[in-house]
């Protein structure tokens, strides 16, 4: 068994491989109370994602969403000081972020290299295109995006420092939510089986991009549905 910290709207009220009584919710002032049922289902597709790749993880959920896909750099950041707190036998072995911000804030870049100096990989969404967003963007997080080249079993590198994987795309017989979100669900799975077959990696980015079947900017190929 391994533990996955997932930072996002929580998961369902009745799974014992992630158990809504281990979790908080994060109030808009950083706040922690009782976690409570997903609202949003995003953190519930995320655990999902997750659990398919490495059926052993018990997801521990840290709720940073409501009703509604929005939040704050306050918010996550005191998701991350929780998770990182808490007793070793209780501690994730790496947390999950399906989640972008578009600013900077000091609260969430010193919250990630907190964590990140306690030995916890970060995991975080980043858009295929467009500005960089946060704290994927930030210095030891590994940053993953969609990558519409990959079938469930691959991964790539489509640009220096993005971890690209399967998104759950058109291109790969996917339907309903995708994207980079879906994304780092995949690859915090992939990071936890790896955990699993082999203890603690000393390097969890270059272990993922020693992986990497694609290089290179994505191109978008006629590839079998995934499994």
């Amino acid at each position: 068994m391994i533990r996955v910290g997932v930072i996002d709207s929580g998961g369902p009220a009745d799974d014992p491989a992630q158990p809504l009584a281990s979790g908080r919710a994060f109030l808009v002032d950083g706040t922690a109370v009782s976690a409570r049922p997903d609202r949003l289902g995003h953190g519930t597709a995320v655990a999902s994602v997750i659990r398919r790749a490495c059926p052993s993880a018990e997801i521990l959920h840290a709720q940073i969403f409501d009703d509604r896909p929005v939040t704050s750099a306050l918010r996550v950041a005191a998701a991350l000081r929780w998770l990182a707190a808490l007793p070793d036998e209780e501690r994730p072995a790496l947390i999950c972020m399906s989640l972008g911000l578009a600013q900077d804030r000091a609260p969430l870049r010193a919250a990630c290299e907190a964590v990140l100096q306690a030995g916890i990989p970060l995991i975080a969404s980043h858009p295929a295109q467009g500005a960089p967003c946060f704290p994927a963007a930030y210095p030891g997080v590994i940053a993953v995006t969609g990558d519409a080249r990959c079938g469930w079993e691959d991964l790539s590198l489509p640009r220096p420092g993005v971890i690209g994987a399967w998104n759950n795309s058109p291109e790969q017989g996917g339907d309903g939510m995708g994207g980079s979100s879906l994304a780092a669900a995949r690859v915090a799975g992939e990071l936890a089986a790896m955990i699993c077959a082999g203890g603690a990696l000393a390097d969890p980015a270059m272990a993922l991009a020693a992986r990497a079947k694609w290089h290179g900017p994505e191109r978008k190929i006629a590839h079998a549905p995934a499994r």
